[in-house]
């Protein structure tokens, strides 16, 4: 399983999102300039987030997106499944496809399915939270409640 660049860059912004838009809306350009990603491109990234109830956004000179909830809310596969789709190494696993009629003797299957479940246990339990935890530890920041 390869996650997209489309993945990749989804988890940035929501990550720009959760350091950067706590108080106000975060304006595209803004997350452009940070993530060095094209605002064209995370336009396209944002609008699959949105329909998704992931963010919410605001018109005007204020305006911009901002999460809709707080970062420990949201996990890494929820993010990525909003914009990829399934996460399935192979498409016989993905949701709604028909039983193959070799599956009965694949021999290979079990292993699809052991990956597909080491990557949900991952992605469900890792958090936006952690993602920032992580990035102000790399940045060399101090964490709430540290001195």
């Amino acid at each position: 399983m390869k996650i997209s660049t489309k993945g990749r860059y989804a988890l940035r912004l929501m990550l720009d999102l959760a350091l950067n838009g706590e108080e106000n809306f975060v304006p595209i350009r803004s997350i452009s300039q940070r993530q060095e990603i094209s605002e064209k491109y995370l336009e396209q990234i944002i609008t699959q987030l949105s329909r998704a109830g992931l963010v919410k956004s605001a018109r005007g000179a204020q305006g911009g997106y901002k999460l809709v909830k707080a970062p420990r809310d949201y996990t890494a596969g929820e993010i990525l499944r909003a914009v990829e789709g399934s996460l399935a190494p192979v498409a016989c696993l993905e949701p709604g496809h028909a039983v193959c009629t070799r599956a009965r003797k694949c021999s290979t299957l079990s292993l699809y399915k052991e990956i597909q479940e080491a990557v949900n246990k991952v992605v469900n339990k890792t958090t936006l939270a952690d993602l920032v935890e992580n990035q102000k530890l790399l940045l060399g920041e101090d964490l709430p409640g540290e001195a």
